[in-house]
């Protein structure tokens, strides 16, 4: 922490996934310092803290420039994990998203409160910033499609595997595939093994991302606005040719977006 500063009552955003906790500082809405440390639930509270302040400690950050803190979680365990992180480490009582927590977008799902709060939060982000009707497509641990309707309502989406864990159930569970990366590879007929393997995993997704936007697109209207988001996304995007946007954060500006709307 600088010796020299007044503390700065930044707002810490922290976003639980099942396979990453995104971390961002925000000072007013500008995003100063992202990090990403793994999800691990057998870590202890100040397990993770000691992971966060020395994140912060590069960014020449100190607790005491936290004056904040608000929460999203896909992994119901660790949001009393992060809570604690934040009261007992920051000295605040963070928001956490979810039910009773205004978005400020109205929900059509046929139970609401089955929908992610990541989804939401990437709805009340991209309704920020752009017009809808919007597709945002998010891949990362599984491959989520939601649909913003003209209206500016959520109305639902499409869940499948996302391409990291479909890859890994296809090297474990077949005896004579082993692991590759994922890479875009010279084209769609391999000529061997390794070359076949990333060909599927690749081009597959690559045609599952254009064909559900557009059958979404169908559905919502062909002008609307597709967004890509997730720790995938640049890999498929350019091939893909479908995302009119790229926005790597939509999570954290969601988090700002919900802490302003319930301060």
């Amino acid at each position: 922490m600088r010796d020299d500063a007044t503390p700065l009552n930044h707002l810490l955003a922290i976003d639980i996934g099942n396979t990453s906790v995104a971390i961002g500082v925000f000072d007013e809405d500008a995003l100063i310092a992202t990090f990403r440390i793994a999800t691990d639930q057998d870590n202890f509270a100040d397990e993770y803290a000691i992971l966060l302040l020395g994140l912060l400690r590069s960014k020449d950050l100190g607790p005491a420039d936290v004056g904040a803190a608000i929460i999203s979680s896909t992994v119901p365990p660790l949001i009393l994990t992060f809570q604690q992180v934040c009261r007992d480490h920051f000295g605040v009582d963070p928001i956490v998203v979810g039910p009773g927590v205004k978005t400020g977008v109205r929900v059509l799902y046929d139970n609401p409160r089955e929908v992610g709060p990541d989804r939401v939060l990437h709805a009340v982000a991209a309704l920020d910033k752009y017009d809808p009707p919007m597709i945002i497509v998010d891949l990362g641990t599984a491959c989520v499609f939601d649909a913003v309707s003209r209206d500016g309502d959520y109305l639902g989406g499409a869940i499948a595997p996302g391409i990291g864990l479909a890859s890994q159930a296809l090297f474990s569970r077949a005896a004579m595939l082993h692991r590759v990366a994922i890479a875009h590879p010279d084209g769609p007929i391999g000529r061997n093994t390794v070359h076949s393997m990333q060909s599927g995993i690749f081009f597959g997704y690559v045609e599952l991302v254009r064909g559900m936007v557009r059958r979404f697109k169908q559905e919502i209207g062909e002008e609307a606005l597709v967004i890509g988001t997730g720790g995938y996304v640049n890999l498929l995007a350019e091939e893909a040719g479908c995302f009119d946007v790229i926005e790597p954060d939509l999570n954290l500006d969601g988090l700002r977006l919900v802490y302003e709307a319930n301060r």
